[in-house]
């Protein structure tokens, strides 16, 4: 398979995924907006900036996201174009980067904050700390889905490089 094409077909896969942090942003922040104005009890009304913010920090990674994937597909071209093994060759060593920073963030950090999360739900009694600890568990979880289908996707994309030919 042509290694432009390749690089291109994954970039697009890539624009197509970061659209969830996106989607899933915006339900983070509609569900702030109900508990804004539907919430009744003391937990409710504790849900209202915890969910917010998280709403908002999975649509800033999204648009992040999205506009670096997207800016890719035409570099991706041009340095192509301007030498190919070169390119193959910087490819393969941006996703053994990639590829280390999800297995220490994603797999690792993620999993860790998770439990500290969930150990606080636990421990401490209060509607704050427990609605920040809830939403900090379901916008992890929410990371923990979309990363773990690119850590996929990016790494069968280092596999078609490695068998690939220019």
């Amino acid at each position: 398979m042509d290694i432009l094409k390749l690089a291109t077909e994954w970039a697009k896969s890539e624009v197509f995924s970061t659209r969830f942090f996106i989607i899933f942003g915006l339900l983070f922040i509609s569900a702030s907006i109900g508990f804004w104005q539907l919430g009744k009890t003391d937990l409710a009304k504790s849900y209202i900036l915890p969910t917010l913010v998280a709403g908002i920090m999975l649509s800033i990674i999204g648009l992040g996201l999205f506009y670096t994937n997207k800016s890719r597909i035409v570099e991706f071209k041009k340095a192509y174009y301007e030498n190919a093994i070169v390119f193959k060759k910087s490819e393969l060593e941006r996703i053994d980067k990639t590829l280390k920073e999800y297995n220490t963030i994603v797999f690792k950090a993620i999993p860790i904050i998770i439990i500290a999360a969930a150990l606080i739900i636990i421990f401490i009694n209060s509607a704050t700390w427990r609605a920040i600890s809830i939403t900090t568990i379901a916008m992890l979880i929410v990371i923990l889905l979309i990363d773990g289908t690119a850590h996929s996707r990016i790494e069968n994309y280092r596999q078609q490089l490695l068998v690939s030919s220019i």
